[in-house]
């Protein structure tokens, strides 16, 4: 069996999520080709599961100070490009292309008529509890963005046929965390206003990660670029996580019981509504905006919630190489009663 797996490279949360999926994927008797776009090869890390995987621009988006602009989106995506790279991708040999809402693949293999997997945060939201929320043009974005014959939508709790998250497997010191620990994840917002915020919170212990910083310290906070290695023995060591509203971060933060403080990236209409569904279900706290004050109520106030989610990724590795043929219902069903 032969996938071609596109994985759209803006942020890391689809990133991560196609990582925890790949290692499952590379013990399977199958032949996985990547392809990643809308980041380059500037910014990525530990990218070896992928191996020789395929870049190119794709589509993404400009952020300037923790709000999308759209004009500039617009402007600054090689359309052009974009048209070229789907007619030359050649998907025909392939026996199925997945797609992590990465456009080049997903209209190269609507073009060429061959069957397309969508995996991700994203396609939760043509189930119809949600895809009802949404506005004309947020519905076209939705399914014209990274089109796909089979859809696999992943939410925090059951809605319709949408299946857990694929959250990757942590070590045993994950759960809890120390009290005064917090890490903070928020690449769209501007690094000199996150670390002047945190600065008077002196009660705590910060460690920022944003793709741009580099190791430094400011007293009670520690500077970092982003690396899964070590994000991963700060996040265990946390109690509470700062970060976007992004779906997987938050998924990381909820499997392993560490209060959530979001803040949404303005304009990002999936990061809006993620926010206000995790705010009505109490999952996590709401920022507006990145100041001293928000961020020191937030903490005063927050609280914890510990959700359990089976092995997804081994059951979605197993569920796709062995032909896709169980209906996403009943996938669906099979994964929340576990």
């Amino acid at each position: 069996m032969r996938i071609l797996y596109g994985i759209q490279g803006t942020g890391n949360g689809h990133l991560s999520r196609s990582h925890t999926l790949a290692g499952y994927l590379k013990q399977r008797p199958v032949d996985v080709d990547y392809l990643i776009s809308g980041r380059g090869n500037t910014g990525v890390f530990d990218m070896d599961v992928f191996g020789a995987y395929q870049s190119f621009g794709g589509l993404s988006f400009v952020t300037e100070n923790g709000a999308l602009k759209r004009r500039k989106t617009v402007l600054s995506n090689n359309w052009k490009q974009f048209y070229q790279d789907v007619k030359a991708l050649d998907v025909t040999s392939y026996d199925v292309v997945i797609t992590d809402y990465e456009p080049i693949s997903a209209w190269a293999a609507k073009r060429a008529g061959v069957r397309c997997i969508g995996l991700g945060r994203q396609y939760a939201f043509l189930e119809p509890d949600l895809y009802k929320t949404l506005s004309l043009w947020q519905r076209q974005i939705i399914k014209q963005f990274a089109p796909c014959t089979t859809p696999v939508g992943m939410h925090w709790v059951e809605c319709g046929n949408a299946i857990p998250p694929v959250v990757k497997e942590s070590g045993d010191d994950c759960e809890g965390g120390l009290a005064q620990r917090i890490v903070v994840y928020l690449p769209f917002e501007d690094p000199e206003v996150i670390i002047n915020a945190l600065y008077p919170l002196d009660d705590y212990e910060f460690s920022v990660f944003h793709p741009k910083l580099t190791r430094c310290s400011y007293g009670h906070i520690e500077c970092f670029a982003p690396s899964r290695k070590q994000f991963s023995g700060h996040f265990g060591r946390a109690s509470a996580v700062i970060s976007n509203a992004g779906f997987e971060t938050s998924c990381e933060a909820l499997r392993e019981g560490k209060a959530l403080i979001i803040k949404p990236l303005v304009g990002q209409f999936e990061q809006q509504k993620n926010a206000e569904i995790l705010a009505r279900k109490g999952l996590a706290t709401v920022l507006t905006s990145v100041n001293y004050v928000s961020i020191e109520q937030a903490l005063k106030s927050r609280q914890s919630t510990h959700i359990q989610w089976p092995n997804v990724a081994k059951h979605l590795a197993n569920w796709i190489t062995d032909g896709a043929k169980e209906s996403v219902r009943d996938l669906s069903k099979r994964l929340w009663g576990i």
